[in-house]
């Protein structure tokens, strides 16, 4: 019988090694790489086969950022691994049942991850709730002015090193994430391993780091990039790739944008991940050189309160709808009725009236972030409607007006 249990620090080198097999890594560590690792946050669990972890499971506290701009408590779940002898015998749902309820015991009122493989999550009632975008800007047809120097709204670039975006980032990013439905809350692990001052896996590349700062000296801006060095015929044809940029103004993201395609010997920018919906190919004078080279579903989201979950956010409109929830998981099932208005949402039990639209607790999760149509749903046979009109009602008040994104990777 596989044991399914909480991993102590006498096992965590095991576990770590069976996580390293799940994503087919090297499984082997230097004991300087397992430090590394044990400083991570969370809850561990494994699937033990006698003393040989076989599974494994992670999950930590987070805030998401709900439309309207409350954070919400979190369960964020990560290094989800089976290994390759042990797959198919229920390992993830085991781990995943028993995470998910304490979970909801804790008063988390979602769950999120990002998923590696698209058809797993869905049967343990998760959502794509966000998706990225990754843009390849083809700096010579772009048709920038090649004699920019520097922004010219009074703001300023400066390149900084790792130690600054240490001090400066957190409070950049508590700013971002509040405004940014989608986004999640950072743990003080993110900017070490992100600026190099843990180094995970041994091998660190120092990036280049440069900041926006507006006339008045306010820090709106960060950018992560990094940069090859390929010549053709004696012409420079390098790419620089973003590994990230936050920004909490258009005019941080516009100044950013427009010195990274301006870097002498630069002739493409790698956007990383961005939302779908970010200004990058319009900040140029032809977006056709901004060209989509990814697209994808991102941040997946598990309702584990409805009420609170329906509460916390903000709508644009006064409306009403009774929902009939389905939650196979044996979480967040039932009919509630949504009295939603810009003054506020209230949402409470009603078994006893008529549902307007039935629909799972994972396309609950996609409209609940404002990204997701429920007329598209209903298309799909994923909505159902109880009541003529009642998808367009819900998409009426659902659908936010800028589109949510999640940066991160975890």
């Amino acid at each position: 019988m596989t044991d399914v249990r909480t991993v102590t620090d006498a096992a965590f080198e095991d576990w770590q090694r069976a996580l390293n097999t799940g994503f087919l890594r090297p499984p082997v560590m230097t004991p300087e790489q397992v430090a590394a690792r044990r400083l991570l946050p969370g809850r561990r669990l494994g699937a033990f086969d006698g003393d040989r972890c076989v599974a494994t499971f992670r999950s930590f506290d987070q805030e998401l950022t709900a439309v309207g701009g409350a954070p919400v408590p979190a369960d964020a779940i990560s290094n989800v691994t089976v290994s390759p002898t042990h797959r198919r015998r229920g390992l993830l749902s085991r781990m995943m049942r028993a995470d998910l309820a304490a979970a909801r015991d804790r008063g988390d009122v979602v769950a999120t991850l990002i998923a590696a493989e698209y058809p797993i999550y869905g049967r343990y009632g998760f959502g794509p709730a966000t998706s990225t975008t990754e843009w390849t800007v083809d700096v010579p047809r772009a048709g920038l002015d090649p004699r920019w120097s520097g922004p010219a709204d009074g703001g300023r670039i400066d390149l900084v090193d790792a130690e600054d975006v240490r001090k400066l980032g957190p409070e950049l990013h508590e700013r971002f994430r509040r405004a940014q439905p989608g986004a999640v809350s950072r743990h003080e692990l993110w900017w070490q391993t992100n600026t190099g001052a843990l180094r995970l896996d041994g091998a660190w590349t120092e990036p280049f780091f440069a900041v926006y700062r507006s006339a008045a000296g306010e820090v709106e801006g960060l950018v992560s990039y990094e940069s090859d060095d390929k010549w053709h015929g004696k012409q420079p044809q390098n790419t620089a790739d973003v590994n990230w940029l936050l920004t909490t103004t258009p005019a941080a993201g516009r100044a950013l944008w427009r010195y990274l395609c301006s870097i002498d010997w630069i002739t493409k920018v790698r956007s990383g991940w961005r939302g779908p919906d970010d200004l990058l190919p319009l900040h140029l004078p032809d977006p056709r050189a901004a060209r989509v080279t990814e697209h994808a579903d991102w941040l997946w989201v598990r309702i584990l309160d409805v009420v609170r979950a329906l509460e916390a956010r903000t709508y644009d409109r006064e409306g009403t709808l009774v929902l009939e929830v389905v939650d196979e998981g044996g979480f967040g099932g039932g009919r509630f009725r949504l009295t939603a208005s810009p003054e506020g949402a209230s949402c409470t039990p009603a078994a006893a009236e008529g549902a307007d639209l039935t629909l799972e607790i994972g396309e609950l999760a996609r409209l609940w972030l404002g990204d997701e149509s429920a007329l598209r749903l209903a298309a799909l046979g994923l909505v159902q409607e109880e009541r003529e009109g009642a998808a367009r009602k819900a998409d009426a008040l659902f659908r936010s007006p800028g589109r949510p994104w999640c940066p991160d990777l975890f």
